[in-house]
């Protein structure tokens, strides 16, 4: 798996380049949003470790918007900030899969990264389930989702994160189980994560976020899929 790590602090770069090397990924280092997008399209990386503040006025928000127009590979946010649930609302927003706050252990890193990997690979390996009730069409397996016949484009992570929940339609999953399913054990402290990632789901599939018909919250237990009628899950 080739991985671009894009970074303007080279100690930082090098030091996450070389763990991964050692994990076995290829990798390409850039120092700027510049160079990243360049390197991108034309090494096509099959994921992206992006940090946030960068200079020459293209910052890693913006670069993983412009990266979300045309690919979907993961994509892991880094800040020297700390990390409210605001700010991963916003990286989520602009299409990352997870968003870590510096500095971070090297061996927390690693794991981040072969679980995304993990959650990746699972994602692109769904039994062939359709969901269709005339609004929202769901293709587990080739991975696409419509809404009114509007391709809407969803992160490895947000559609393992809907497969989950469709496969247990009906059923209340728990944030728990939703953390270890789609995440990995490596994220079960992360309590938030799921009512975060379930925000922006909301706002890509339903008609009103504020109001959801498909996406339901189980006060204090989970979430549950609910399905339409005239759906057509098989």
């Amino acid at each position: 798996m080739k991985i671009m790590i894009v970074d303007d602090e080279a100690p930082i770069r090098e030091a996450l380049g070389k763990r991964l090397k050692r994990e076995g990924f290829e990798v390409i280092l850039c120092a700027d949003g510049t160079e990243a997008l360049r390197r991108f399209h034309a090494e096509r990386p099959e994921m992206v470790v992006l940090d946030i503040v960068m200079p020459n006025n293209l910052d890693g928000l913006t670069v993983c918007r412009r990266i979300r127009e045309v690919s979907d590979a993961p994509i892991i946010m880094l800040s020297a900030q700390a990390v409210s649930e605001d700010d991963v609302v916003a990286g989520l927003m602009a299409g990352a899969d997870d968003y870590l706050e510096k500095p971070i252990g090297l061996n927390e890193f690693a794991a981040r990264v072969h679980a995304l990997r993990r959650r990746s690979i699972l994602s692109t390996a769904e039994s062939e389930q359709q969901y269709d009730d005339g609004y929202l069409n769901v293709d587990l397996h080739r991975r696409t989702v419509h809404v009114q016949s509007i391709r809407v484009h969803l992160t490895p992570t947000e559609f393992k994160l809907l497969a989950v929940l469709m496969e247990n339609a009906g059923r209340v999953v728990s944030q728990r189980d939703l953390l270890e399913q789609v995440w990995g054990r490596e994220y079960i402290d992360d309590i938030y994560y799921p009512r975060v990632y379930i925000s922006q789901l909301r706002r890509k599939i339903e008609r009103d976020a504020a109001n959801p018909v498909y996406i339901l919250t189980e006060h204090r237990i989970g979430y549950r899929f609910e399905k339409q009628i005239s759906s057509n899950l098989t």
